[in-house]
């Protein structure tokens, strides 16, 4: 029985990964129609909970009631799964002002179904940001009528807000061009989504048994004598990156710096949302140029000079074009082109180029990125692109505190700053550890002087980090975990905070901690993820969405930790076996193993937390708890394949110290593959590659 759930386990976890990239070639109705909604897929999930059932059984598990609530979780959540699939409905219903409506088109065959009530459409509105065209909320205000006519209840229906009766659910989804009419998605799941939900329970409470159970391993991991010890240890990662830009004046027409300076503070309304006009400047510049000054001149002046002397600037080589086969094709011999080098008179070159690429390759991608930077400066010589607050008073200008605030971030590079800070000093501690810890040589004053500096520096940085952070948030108005680089960001301060609390115990943690988050805001830097603060879609606007997302980061955070020890751990083994000594009995590898199986649980509890919050989420905002999405899927795989690895006591590969690190070094790939793979690969509705 255990070779055979080994089996099917292993086998959906490969079936899973590779449906992924079928949606990819084939669309997403083709990989539901053909693997998620077959019989043999179904077959699959339920041979897997049998076996666990029968296992169960056999082991007595309820006698470790965390454990046995752990895996009753699971059974019941792909019980409510089942139900839903088998006994749910989903469709649309199209609603008018002042039509009362009590049928709806279900989703899977397009034939329409009964309501035991009728809903009639009073009015649609479409809210906006203030002084912006886009949209905060979109609200159905309607009225629930019964079957004889007569009114029931006045309903509120929004993004986020749903109305729930007779064991069916309206979400607001969509609305006609004219603003008039509404379509609402009907769910109805009168049972599968309650299972569902309680299985979500169970797991919640199963994860706190098993984390502060005396009989369970979490707790006896915590008292291993070898985590009261200090070790000294090294991480082998290195990464050469420090540069200058070189700084020179540039003979072209300019605002003088008095008035580019006094410009950067009169507010506009950009992104849908009012900012100084020093970010639009910036955004601009850092948009056409990479970089947010120009040979000395600040965005203010930049910007001044292409609306003073236009003719000038389009001479300036400023447009920075990455792609070589681009600046070949247009002939410009420098990483930058002007704008007169993108027309043949009024002929615009691009055009060309784009209708033979058809769209596809990093050719044509590298076209429709500089076609975005032509379009800005269309749009700025056209008055489209800056837009001055209204005399009307309708929409309220930023506080002089809140102006000052965004003028001061804009101002200090945050996410460079640490990078290099902590990349630098990454290499620095570990170059302290190589000659201090590997040779073993004593700690004497000097040492610990150093040794401080290095705590100090891990502090400093770190609560420089949270004010970058706290600034992001209080200008923006809500939690920075929207996009790809504000995920980053929290990611990287995970990744210190973890360092900063345990690298008195693991002395090993403080170059990881630096590295690791260096690294990560490197990623976030250079892939030049969308910086800008823009207001949230009305769908975003959830709590939910940032407590599933910051548990997520916090998860991939601990699970890097953890692919690290196992790097650090096979370097001990190496030396060790070199030097033919056994290496399961030096103290330093035992130490990174019980590190690593003691992050593993909370690692993977938060990323469960995390997956089924998200589907709470999407079941609120989108009707379904969980689509398929290949985000999903690849969290679903991540999860299953860390955990495989609770189960040493069954399978020998985890309970060697050498294997164990093996593993959890690949199954880091997953964890690359869910957040970086899936946002540039195979896209989907998580992905962040356009944000």
């Amino acid at each position: 029985m255990k070779k055979v759930l080994i089996g099917c386990y292993s086998c959906l976890v490969g079936i899973l990964a590779v449906a992924t990239f079928v949606e990819q070639a084939k669309g997403t109705d083709y990989a539901v129609k053909n693997i998620y909604h077959t019989l043999w897929f179904f077959g699959l999930w339920a041979a897997i909970a049998v076996g666990t059932s029968v296992v169960f059984i056999r082991r007595t598990l309820w006698r470790r009631f965390p454990v046995g609530l752990l895996h009753g979780s699971f059974l019941l959540i792909l019980a409510g799964a089942t139900v839903t699939f088998v006994t749910g409905k989903k469709g649309y219903i199209h609603l008018r002002p002042g039509v009362a409506e009590s049928r709806f088109l279900l989703e899977e065959n397009g034939k329409s179904a009964s309501l035991p009530f009728a809903l009639r459409l009073d009015s649609f509105k479409v809210e906006y940001y203030p002084g912006t065209k886009a949209p905060s909320d979109y609200v159905s205000y309607t009225t629930c009528l019964s079957a004889s006519g007569k009114e029931i209840s006045h309903e509120r229906i929004a993004m986020n807000r749903i109305f729930l009766s007779h064991g069916f659910r309206f979400y607001q989804s969509s609305f006609d061009e004219d603003k008039q009419g509404s379509w609402l998605t009907v769910n109805y799941d009168r049972w599968g989504t309650d299972i569902t939900y309680a299985g979500y329970l169970l797991f919640g409470i199963a994860v706190f048994g098993l984390l502060f159970s005396r009989r369970e391993d979490f707790r006896r991991l915590l008292r291993h004598p070898l985590l009261r010890r200090s070790g000294l240890f090294v991480l082998l990662l290195l990464f050469p990156w420090m540069g200058a830009a070189q700084m020179q004046s540039k003979k072209v027409p300019v605002l003088r710096r008095v008035q580019a300076d006094s410009l950067a503070r009169r507010q506009v309304i950009y992104h849908d949302r009012v900012a100084p006009f020093n970010t639009l400047a910036r955004d601009f510049l850092q948009k056409l140029y990479g970089k947010s000054s120009y040979y000395g001149l600040t965005p203010e002046q930049v910007m001044g000079g292409w609306l003073l002397r236009p003719e000038a600037w389009k001479k300036e080589p400023i447009i920075r074009i990455k792609s070589k086969a681009l600046r070949r094709l247009l002939n410009v011999r420098t990483a930058c082109a002007s704008l007169t080098d993108l027309y043949d008179g009024n002929v615009y070159r691009l055009q060309a180029y784009w209708q033979r690429e058809q769209g596809r390759g990093k050719l044509a991608k590298a076209i429709r990125e500089t076609d975005e930077k032509i379009g800005l400066i269309l749009m700025l010589e056209r008055g489209t692109l800056i837009r001055p607050l209204p005399d009307d008073g309708k929409v309220k200008p930023l506080s002089k505190i809140k102006l000052e605030a965004e003028l001061l971030y804009n101002r200090i590079p945050f996410s460079k700053i640490l990078f290099m800070i902590n990349l630098t000093m990454g290499i620095v501690v570990f170059l302290h550890w190589l000659v201090v810890g590997l040779h073993k040589a004593e700690m004497r004053r000097g040492g610990k002087i150093i040794g401080f500096v290095f705590s100090f520096t891990l502090y400093g940085v770190l609560l420089f980090g949270l004010v970058g952070y706290a600034l992001r948030w209080y200008i923006g108005g809500r939690i920075p975990l929207s996009n790809g680089y504000e995920t980053m960001l929290f990611m990287a301060l995970c990744a210190g905070g973890i360092s900063a609390l345990l690298h008195r115990r693991f002395p090993f943690m403080l170059p990881f901690g630096f590295l690791l988050s260096g690294f990560t805001l490197l990623v976030a830097y250079l892939g030049q993820m969308n910086p800008q603060i823009t207001p949230l879609m009305p769908v975003l606007v959830s709590p939910l969405l940032s407590i599933h997302v910051s548990m997520i980061m916090m998860a991939y955070a601990l699970l890097a930790f953890i692919m690290l020890n196992g790097v650090l751990a096979l370097c001990l083994f190496r030396g060790k076996k070199a030097a033919n000594r056994q290496p399961e009995k030096d103290g330093r590898i035992v130490q990174l193993t019980v590190l690593s199986r003691l992050m593993l649980y909370p690692a993977v509890f938060l990323l469960g937390i995390g997956i089924f919050l998200g589907a709470v989420w999407a079941n609120v905002s989108w009707g379904r708890y969980w689509a398929w999405d290949p985000k999903e899927v690849w969290a679903l795989i991540t999860f299953l394949v860390y955990g495989a690895a609770f189960h040493r006591r069954d399978l020998s590969l985890f309970g060697q110290s050498r294997s164990f690190h093996i593993y959890m070094i690949v199954a880091f790939l997953t964890v690359l593959m869910t957040y970086f793979g899936v946002n540039y690969f195979l896209g989907g509705m998580h992905s962040y590659a356009d944000v």
